[in-house]
């Protein structure tokens, strides 16, 4: 039998004293430590409960190498720098719901953990309990037919509570959908998934609506949940209404009623559900956090990082945080700790530091004064300071300096948030930022000039350390673009410029006029440039630069080149349904299935993904390359990292590239 897992508890309110009493009843655990704020407090706590050791401080309670796994039990906007800290110190967890404020905080603590192999799980403890699993054996069984719609609700009345307390302050993370809505919606999206043979389900849909009270939470609120098979689930959720607790499923060959869903059989015994009006009963003897720590401790002895289901996984914790997102949009509810000031700091609660081993290579271009990170983070599809924040501050600390924006993207939203990141970091000096202006149809010397004073006010900045024509406009001369450009450099507005989508021939025009006049010369291009070749452009007006003469071009001249779709959109990702119109349309062809095939089969003897056989392929040309990518989940950007310092011989690229069939 494995050794029980010795428990430490961070926070000593009221959950915390649950799982405390479940750890009470079982044999898989037991209650090694407590921490709080206050050495008082924790020492009340650990008498009440029989902890062996009180901590005043939650570092110290980290620190002691006694401690096997972590129960986060803090208020929600702490969740993600203490459960962070413990997967650094190398501690299993079991995080209170909700896991984080939002989807990105999820992301942060989700790749903690995968980084240093411990186990985590988001603490619905609903979910551990055998009526819940029963649930989904009878949906899955067909009990109730198809399952058409689904109603659920978690909700109380504390509308006379302190309006600083933990329920009712937006500081601590209050309102209902956070606290007690998240349940309701992950009921719904496991029936779901439970209707369609999958562990859970993601609603394609959601809409919704909610009353901010006078403490900016969400007193109440509802939500309807459309999911891709046509079932609809509405949830509702309060901190200031008798809302009560129940979940209902209906099907097209009956209903199941459950009066209990969330707090089942708190102490042990049997808990009741309505099949067709007619009680099923589930018999359970443990504790309902019993049952919690059990399985936790059941998946720490099996090696497991994350729980099965009818427990969390991670991409069912993603999943459900996203789906709250999405629900608390629809009324605009944000959170102090979701806006700039904020997120004064990293997730992790620390300061903003660069690795001490970079886990991307560098390079210099002419007019910028700064190494440059050869992996530049894409500014297109940020939308919210969280989103942001998390995004750059991972990127920065694996020692990403690089950061591409353009004056199109996301209506300037992006821009606007690396602006307030730099800012609130403090890092300006330390960053390359590329802008991009005058897409087509405003692609002339007026508007670029109009377009650069926008963009410099959004990014808060003086100057863009590199500055590219998003598009060419051959009616217009190829000196007027020299020289507005020019005049921008000569203020000090832009450091260095260059073309992107610009063809070779206009290249070398716009070069041959700075040369004979005296001004500033492009010092680089961005076009498309993949191991995959662009069969048709991904939109009009696209230029690659993997076209044999202009390769040739860049390898003469040692003109550097960003490029983008480096990866080829997804093509490389085995699982990728190459099907998928603009996959298709843009990259499939035979000798590209072959440059695939190669990648895929050069990635299993790496021991590497395919994606990073691809990002390699792009940066050991033998000329100056970056390369652009726009990751919208911090898995995606660490996937992508073994790419960005993988080395390729000549020999290998030749190979890839079909320019050769025998690799030694």
């Amino acid at each position: 039998m494995s050794q029980p897992l010795r428990w430490g508890i961070i926070g000593c309110g009221r959950i915390a004293g649950a799982l405390a009493g479940g750890l009470s009843h079982t044999s898989t655990g037991d209650l090694y430590a407590v921490a709080s704020r206050s050495q008082e407090k924790a020492d009340a706590f650990a008498k009440e409960h029989n902890a062996t050791k009180a901590y005043g401080s939650y570092e110290a309670l980290l620190a002691d190498s006694d401690v096997d796994a972590v129960y986060v039990a803090t208020p929600h906007p702490q969740h993600m720098q203490w459960a962070i800290a413990a997967a650094n110190a190398g501690k299993h967890i079991l995080c209170e719901k909700p896991i984080g404020l939002n989807e990105y905080d999820a992301q942060a603590i989700i790749e903690a953990a995968r980084k240093n192999n411990v186990f985590l799980m988001e603490a619905f403890m609903y979910r551990c309990h055998p009526q819940t699993r029963k649930v989904v054996e009878l949906i899955k069984e067909g009990a109730i037919g198809e399952v058409r719609f689904i109603s659920a609700a978690f909700g109380f009345d504390a509308s006379k509570a302190d309006e600083d307390s933990r329920i009712l302050s937006n500081a601590l993370g209050g309102g209902g959908i956070l606290d007690v809505g998240c349940y309701p919606v992950s009921m719904s999206r496991l029936v779901a998934g439970a209707a369609m043979g999958k562990p859970f389900a993601d609603p394609v849909e959601v809409s919704g609506g909610g009353y901010l009270g006078k403490t900016n939470i969400d007193n109440w609120a509802a939500g309807v949940l459309t999911f891709e098979n046509g079932i609809v689930a509405q949830v509702s959720t309060a901190v200031c209404a008798a809302v009560g607790q129940h979940v209902t499923i209906i099907g097209s060959e009956g209903k199941i009623q459950i009066d209990l869903p969330w707090i089942i059989s708190k102490e042990g015994g049997t808990a009741t559900f309505l099949l067709n009006d007619e009680p099923v009963e589930v018999e359970e003897t443990r504790w309902l956090y019993q049952i919690e720590a059990d399985t936790v401790a059941a998946a720490v002895n099996a090696g497991k990082t994350q729980a099965d289901s009818p427990a969390m996984s991670w991409d069912d914790t993603l999943g459900n945080m996203r789906t709250l997102d999405r629900w608390r949009n629809t009324f605009n509810l944000v959170y102090e700790a979701e806006t700039a000031e904020g997120y004064s700091k990293p997730v992790h609660g620390g300061a903003l530091t660069k690795p001490a081993e970079s886990q991307v290579a560098y390079s210099r271009v002419d007019g910028v004064d700064l190494d440059i990170s050869r992996l530049v983070m894409g500014c297109d599809n940020q939308s919210s300071v969280a989103h942001a924040f998390t995004m750059f501050d991972a990127f920065y600390e694996v020692g990403g300096t690089c950061f591409d924006t353009a004056h199109i993207y996301g209506h300037g939203t992006p821009q606007k948030l690396l602006g307030q990141w730099i800012k609130s970091r403090g890092v300006r000096d330390k960053v390359a930022i590329i802008d991009k202006g005058a897409h087509s149809p405003f692609c002339d010397p007026e508007n670029l000039s109009k377009q650069v004073e926008i963009d410099l006010d959004r990014l808060q900045t003086d100057y863009a350390d590199l500055y590219f024509m998003h598009r060419d406009n051959v009616d217009i001369p190829v000196g007027e673009f020299v020289d507005v450009l020019h005049e921008h450099v000569s203020a000090g507005r832009l450091k260095a410029v260059g073309g992107s989508n610009w063809t070779l021939e206009r290249v070398q025009a716009f070069n041959e006029y700075a040369k004979a006049n005296g001004k500033t010369p492009f010092a680089a291009t961005s076009n498309n440039f993949s191991l995959a070749q662009m069969i048709k452009p991904v939109w009009g007006g696209c230029i690659a630069s993997s076209e044999p003469t202009y390769r040739q071009w860049h390898i003469d001249s040692q003109t550097a080149n960003f490029a983008w779709s480096s990866q080829a959109r997804g093509f490389f990702v085995p699982e990728r349904d190459l099907e998928e119109p603009e996959l298709k349309r843009c990259w499939v062809s035979d000798d590209n299935l072959k440059r695939r095939a190669r990648a895929i089969e050069l990635a299993e003897k790496r021991g590497v993904l395919p994606v990073n056989i691809a990002l390699a392929y792009v940066l050991c040309q033998p000329f100056p390359m970056f390369a652009l990518f726009g990751p919208r989940q911090l898995s995606e950007m660490y996937s992508s990292l073994p790419g960005a310092t993988m080395q390729l011989s000549p020999e290998e690229l030749a190979w890839l590239n079909l320019e050769t069939d025998i690799l030694s």
